[in-house]
């Protein structure tokens, strides 16, 4: 059995060294990855309306649709959670080009990893975030990342992408 002093110790070390988990010094990463998020959050809308265009069945089409319209939800949030932070809003950027995927196979692939990014990033967000409710939202966000990349290796796999 490890003594307690030891557990803390060894927590604290770790806190200490990442500074990802305290409060506030990981609070300017925190809103870079929210404006960043925000831009994905956007750029997946439109990337995702494209995928619903060229999906090549109606039940891909409806699963996309859900994805997408989270992808929606989840930029609204985002900029109500800037906005809660600093009391101003987000600033907007729409300068990135729309660049079509070669095939809707390889749309999938692309929509899957970028979930998958996000996945990756959202947590550190989420460690900055004080009050109950903008945790509650994402861990929201973050559970439909995670579906939404389920979802997406089911599409990919229903379509025998394996490119």
């Amino acid at each position: 059995m490890i003594s307690n002093n030891l557990n803390r110790m060894d927590i604290e070390s770790y806190y200490n060294r990442n500074n990802i988990y305290r409060y506030p010094d990981n609070l300017d990463n925190a809103l870079s990855l929210i404006q960043r998020a925000i831009s994905g959050e956007n750029e997946d809308i439109y990337y995702y309306n494209y995928l619903i265009e060229i999906a090549p069945s109606e039940e891909d089409k409806e699963i996309i649709t859900s994805i997408r319209n989270d992808e929606i939800n989840h930029y609204n949030i985002f900029m109500q959670i800037y906005y809660e932070i600093t009391r101003h809003s987000a600033p907007q950027r729409n300068d990135e080009p729309f660049n079509p995927p070669l095939s809707y196979c390889d749309g999938l692939k692309t929509a899957l990893f970028g979930e998958n990014s996000a996945i990756q990033e959202y947590p550190q967000i989420l460690y900055a975030m004080q009050p109950r409710v903008l945790i509650n939202m994402l861990t929201g966000i973050i559970a439909d990342e995670i579906r939404h990349g389920i979802l997406l290796n089911y599409l990919y796999s229903k379509n025998n992408c394996y490119v």
